[in-house]
């Protein structure tokens, strides 16, 4: 059984990242036990300096990947507005600035909208997953998912933005889908069911097995 760190102090996201994961690969499902990050303390915050989502969660996987001496998946989300220039982009954690707060990002980002007619609120939610072995990396992938930005917030599940991103594909806030129905279509859910088959082909070759 290969022990594998979530390297995301997110709960939710933590959540989503394993029931993703091993539900999209029996391999996966069999030879994976999943480590948090909640379980260690006292570790060195890993520095998000990168210019891309995918700078981000390369550098956080290896960052990890050293500390834990297990094989570890990060991955890095972002939320693009075209009205806003593409804001708040690799900043979408900390767009209302520290300490982090979803309540405050997205306040800031309904503010920023205001008087922007529905038709140019066109967004994309965007996410880069790595795995890293504390030496290399891995394999890596990334997903996005296109909707538009809605004022009033609408359902309860989900986290971060979810509840102002209107999924167009859909027909319903990120907040309002079901886990099943968000795993199938979220940038989170394309690039975690990628990562999964590269991490299968992955432990299917290990020597040791």
């Amino acid at each position: 059984m290969r022990e594998i760190l979530l390297a995301t102090g997110n709960a939710g996201k933590a959540r989503e990242m394993s029931e993703i994961l091993s539900g999209a690969n029996d391999e996966v499902s069999r030879n994976v036990c999943w480590r948090h990050l909640r379980e260690f303390t006292g570790w060195p915050e890993a520095v998000e300096e990168g210019q891309t989502l995918l700078e981000n969660a390369r550098s956080k996987a290896l960052h990890y990947a050293r500390l834990s001496g297990l094989w570890t998946i990060a991955d890095d989300s972002g939320l693009e507005v075209d009205a806003l220039g593409g804001e708040p982009g690799v900043r979408s954690a900390r767009y209302a600035g520290e300490p982090r707060s979803d309540q405050a990002n997205n306040a800031l980002l309904v503010e920023r909208l205001a008087g922007v007619p529905d038709e140019r609120r066109t967004a994309r939610f965007r996410c880069a997953v790595v795995l890293a072995d504390g030496r290399r990396i891995l394999a890596s992938a990334e997903g996005a998912v296109e909707g538009r930005i809605i004022d009033d917030p609408r359902g309860v599940n989900g986290f971060g933005y979810d509840p102002h991103f209107w999924v167009t594909s859909v027909g319903m806030t990120a907040a309002e889908m079901s886990s099943e129905q968000k795993h199938a279509v979220s940038h989170r859910g394309q690039a975690l069911r990628k990562l999964a088959a590269y991490l299968a082909a992955i432990l299917s070759a290990e020597p040791t097995r």
